[in-house]
């Protein structure tokens, strides 16, 4: 069941409510949809952040990503 929110907006959010009310967004529809992508983006960059704890904890990867570089320093073009 939708609840009502009452928030205040500064200069910066209510241009920004207007941008996305011009692409033809309700007011309640752009609010709704600029929540729920925040939302998103840091779900994103927390799993983000865990798979690259991940990577760095693992040796084996660690180990191929240095032989890897050795590899491209002794093919680059010198100079």
């Amino acid at each position: 069941m939708p609840q009502a929110v009452s928030v205040r907006l500064d200069q910066d959010a209510l241009k920004a409510l207007g941008q996305l009310e011009a692409t033809g967004l309700t007011r309640s529809e752009a609010i709704r949809v600029a929540l729920v992508e925040a939302a998103s983006r840091l779900r994103d960059k927390r799993a983000l952040a865990v798979e690259v704890a991940a990577l760095e904890a693992d040796e084996a990867d660690r180990a191929e990503m240095a032989l890897v570089a050795d590899l491209m320093e002794g093919l680059r073009a010198p100079g």
